[in-house]
């Protein structure tokens, strides 16, 4: 489904190269102030033009044609649309009969039998992530009474974890026709107690899956994560020293028992190599049926993880406020 949340709900729609992508969102509380301009700033981090990320630019416009009125969201269906104004679908003509490698291309023609739109990845472009980032304006202003401060940073990139090195490694990436992963970092400071609900919608499960949905993304942890696993409970857990549940460490990330217990939370992801690279690569051509050269055309970051940490503190911001909201019904 293209739906998430069970208060907040986010349905994301549109595809790469269609008329226009967007969002609608279900059960924003009314009263909320929000405008077009609320939304630029989260935009400008998303948008491309840094050396490393893709040439094709667009003005992204949110256009918010439901659910406010008079500069306050009025409790209806909150729906914000963006235009896409600058492609080039002849790009990706060859790719139906030579899907790109670790791309959805072949995955999505099987499971829609060929009647997705293939053109700039469709429905599974990164380009949808544009939505993910309205959606998550709106829910840091649903929050925003609860003091939450996000703090989101790009932490390696192509296994460096030197930020004064990222432009020479994703340099050297784009010299060979290549691209490079990341890790982007996400802390929310000021975090309440009590968000989340056992069992399948923990504040792990909660986030997580919404962090999954988002392109490229093939790993998340929470706190110290996997190097959880080599320690003993002496050295990982995190000891209260207050009587607000303050901890000496922060191992768990600020979540034990699927519910977030006050402290920092801290959220990793790994962001995958943009599949597009111009390298040429042998793989399989259909319409052959046989092994032959693939050159992508096309427009395509090489470090996709530069413009993924604000669409990932967005999912976060989502998952939040889904749960805080649930949480809020509870009292």
């Amino acid at each position: 489904m293209n739906s998430f949340g069970s208060i907040f709900r986010v349905t994301i729609w549109g595809e790469s190269h269609g008329a226009s992508v967007g969002v609608s969102i279900d059960g924003v509380p009314a009263g909320i102030k929000l405008s077009a301009e609320d939304f630029a700033e989260d935009l400008a981090r998303r948008a491309s033009g840094r050396r490393g990320t893709t040439p094709r630019h667009e003005p992204d416009q949110p256009q918010i044609v439901s659910g406010v009125y008079e500069g306050r969201t009025t409790g209806a269906p909150l729906t914000v649309l963006f235009e896409n104004t600058n492609t080039r679908s002849g790009d990706y003509s060859n790719l139906v009969r030579q899907p790109r490698p670790s791309h959805a291309d072949l995955v999505a023609q099987r499971k829609f039998a060929g009647a997705n739109d293939p053109r700039g990845g469709g429905h599974f472009s990164g380009r949808l992530t544009l939505g993910l980032v309205a959606a998550g304006v709106v829910a840091k202003r649903v929050i925003e009474n609860s003091e939450f401060a996000f703090t989101t940073r790009i932490a390696e990139i192509g296994g460096c974890a030197d930020e004064s090195r990222f432009d020479e490694v994703i340099e050297a990436a784009m010299r060979e026709g290549d691209s490079v992963g990341g890790v982007v970092e996400c802390r929310v400071d000021n975090m309440a107690v009590g968000l989340g609900e056992p069992f399948f919608d923990s504040a792990e499960s909660t986030i997580a899956h919404l962090l999954f949905s988002v392109p490229a993304v093939k790993g998340v942890e929470f706190g110290a994560g996997f190097e959880v696993a080599k320690r003993r409970g002496s050295e990982n857990n995190d000891l209260i020293i207050n009587a607000n549940g303050a901890t000496a460490t922060n191992n768990d990330g600020g979540i034990n028992g699927g519910i977030t217990n006050g402290n920092q939370l801290v959220v990793r992801v790994a962001v995958k190599p943009t599949a597009s690279i111009s390298s040429p690569q042998m793989t399989y051509d259909f319409e052959q049926n046989q092994i032959t050269e693939l050159q992508i055309k096309g427009r395509h970051d090489a470090c996709i993880a530069l413009r993924a940490a604000v669409v990932i503190e967005s999912a976060v911001a989502i998952a939040l406020a889904d749960l805080w909201l649930r949480h809020r019904s509870r009292h």
